[in-house]
């Protein structure tokens, strides 16, 4: 059992409202902080695509004493299936639910986004302020606080400032040098939209291979709807570029790349223009030494994006908030320390779960030829009748975070 140490109240303002941002917010109030929590969207942004928790997220998860809410939220996912371009499967890994070990391509925790955003939500709307549709477009700071410059023409000044406000963060590019680029690309982009489920639609996620580094993967996560990724690799300017394209030419240019790729693809680009959502991305991470200045800190994928790949995104940034939170309840007089602890304690975690995206490893899975496909199609097979994922995943002793260990941190009642 942990000591209780008190430490004075800090006034606490968090920049985005998602997963890394809720996670801040759950911790520093019971730390005894005043938490403002600023989103930019006019709601709550409980959308987005199917997430997954692995090794220390799940274990910062339950350290929330919110587990059994993600149980019952979580999507029913059994497998990956490496399917041909008739849809029937060459090779199945199955989820590793044994309980120890490592988890494979799925996880035994996969959630959609929107739902853990808002059991997130649900465990700290009483306890800390939300306002929506707001956003950080600048700030000043000097020793004893930070005045954040709202978009609506307001200004506040609070004790602390978190940019948890992801990828793209406006923080982060106040704190870092002009010219400096945070991001790592691995050369890969990808698209995902919902579709209407279809009778064929199991919970087995499909996986599809198409000549020329493409790929496109199928998931179900409830009765009425199917999820569709388009990945593909690919360097050019035009790719790079056709994320900040209007929505419009997004999907012109995915319908463009995949439209000769067999299997589902006519379903799957009909889909496109009566999706809920539609989201195209550059799979990329965010690396850069400095997380903090002053009385300005980044959190989450403003800090440390490790990209959907390394399978550690979204546990990375409860990680993350854990730490961050933890090292400010426990240095709220010292904020340099804390700080500097959070950089110090966290950096060896961050580096090996963005270890885990490793260009020449994801280049394997997204074969250039049909020859390229059927060799790792076959070799997969023979692995799986042999159950070597099963066996590597459940006699494994660690996940994709390695062997860090998530820190304890004492009971905080602020005076």
């Amino acid at each position: 059992m942990t000591d209780k140490i008190t430490r004075r109240s800090l006034r606490v303002l968090v920049a985005g409202g998602g997963v890394a941002g809720q996670a801040l917010a759950f911790w520093l109030t019971r730390g005894g902080h005043r938490v403002t929590v600023v989103e930019r969207f006019p709601a709550l942004r409980a959308s987005g695509a199917q997430v997954d928790l692995r090794g220390q997220g799940i274990e910062a998860v339950q350290r929330m004493e919110l587990l059994e809410a993600v149980r019952g939220r979580l999507v029913d996912e059994a497998g990956v299936a490496f399917v041909d371009s008739h849809g029937k499967p060459k090779a199945t890994i199955m989820a590793n639910t044994s309980g120890r070990g490592r988890q494979t391509l799925t996880s035994e925790y996969e959630i959609m986004r929107g739902d853990l955003v808002r059991i997130l939500n649900d465990a700290t709307k009483d306890d800390a302020e939300y306002v929506f549709g707001k956003s950080v477009d600048g700030f000043d700071q000097d020793e004893h606080r930070v005045t954040a410059h709202f978009s609506d023409g307001t200004s506040g000044a609070y004790d602390l400032l978190i940019g948890a406000d992801g990828q793209g963060s406006r923080i982060r590019r106040a704190l870092l040098p002009d010219g400096f680029d945070p991001y790592w690309r691995v050369g890969m982009h990808m698209a995902y939209w919902f579709v209407p489920r279809i009778a064929s639609d199991t919970n087995i996620r499909d996986t599809y291979m198409v000549p020329g580094g493409r790929q496109i993967m199928r998931r179900s996560h409830n009765a009425t709807e199917t999820q569709v990724y388009f990945v593909m690799r690919e360097e050019s300017a035009e790719a790079s570029a056709i994320h900040r394209a209007p929505v419009e030419q997004q999907q012109k240019f995915w319908a463009d790349r995949f439209h000769d790729a067999g299997w589902q693809t006519e379903r799957f680009i009909q889909g496109m223009k009566d999706s809920p959502f539609f989201y195209s991305q550059e799979i990329a991470q965010v690396r850069t030494d400095r997380w903090s200045m002053g009385r300005v800190v980044l959190a989450g994928d403003a800090a440390h994006c490790a990209s959907p790949y390394s399978g550690m995104g979204i546990s990375g940034g409860l990680v993350g908030a854990h730490v961050l939170a933890g090292e400010i309840n426990g240095h709220a007089d010292d904020l340099p320390t804390a700080l500097a602890n959070y950089d110090r304690v966290l950096r060896p975690f961050v580096d090996k779960i963005q270890a885990e995206a490793n260009p020449r490893i994801l280049r394997l899975g997204m074969p250039m030829s049909k020859r390229a496909i059927s060799a790792f199609q076959n070799a997969t097979a023979l692995a799986c009748f042999f159950r070597v994922p099963d066996l590597v995943a459940r006699f494994s002793k660690e996940d994709r975070g390695g062997d860090w260990k998530l820190p304890a941190y004492a009971d905080v009642h602020a005076a």
